[in-house]
């Protein structure tokens, strides 16, 4: 069930139940979170917290993976929305570090949940593949406009980079959350950034 399905009170309280088992869910895991957790985190009934997601706990997952991505992709802008500029590109990984500054754990709240899903929830790892192309897209459509307007070279491949930008952040994240620092994520995303300079054009 989504919010288009509901009425502004119920769409209210379904979002509110999302919010609020959200940093429960990065904080231990889905394997680690059960509905008992979420009801008791959000203060809902087993049949209220059905009603808002009947496919159960699935369907509450990937609606707290929608969330989390929305919020994500906001807090990059304006920088995600035109990476036209190396000064967009700098913008944009401080945007990123500023943003997993401000939340409670390390982990992303993306990737941490796809690697658990993997080959036991199928429609739920393709949405969560889904949120993770979105992110790419705009990495990809910044490089591809870099190009075209000569600050890359031609033969930059910005299909290949966009990957590596974001594996980088992944794997940055995933570091970060085994060492309890932000400092793995900042010198993955200023290697990735090294590395896409290394095909500017030269003037």
């Amino acid at each position: 069930m989504t919010s288009a399905n509901l009425t502004a009170r119920g769409a209210a309280t379904r979002s509110r139940i999302v919010e609020a088992a959200a940093d429960l869910l990065l904080a231990h895991g889905v394997g680690g979170t059960s509905l008992d957790d979420i009801r008791e985190r959000t203060g809902t009934s087993k049949s209220q917290l059905f009603h808002y997601f009947p496919g159960g706990k699935s369907e509450l997952v990937g609606a707290i993976a929608g969330f989390q991505s929305g919020r994500f992709v906001d807090a990059q802008r304006p920088w995600l929305d035109r990476l036209d500029t190396w000064a967009d590109w700098d913008g944009w990984r401080d945007a990123v570090l500023a943003h997993y500054a401000e939340q409670p754990h390390f982990g992303c709240p993306i990737g941490a949940v796809a690697a658990e899903v993997a080959g036991n929830d199928e429609k739920l790892a393709a949405e969560l593949h889904g949120h993770m192309e979105r992110w790419r897209g705009y990495l990809l459509a910044g490089l591809v406009r870099m190009r075209d307007n000569g600050l890359l070279r031609p033969e930059a491949d910005p299909e290949t980079l966009s990957l590596v930008l974001l594996a980088a952040l992944q794997g940055g994240k995933l570091l970060s959350q085994s060492m309890r620092s932000h400092a793995p994520l900042a010198a993955a995303l200023d290697g990735a950034l090294a590395a896409l300079r290394s095909w500017s054009v030269v003037a």
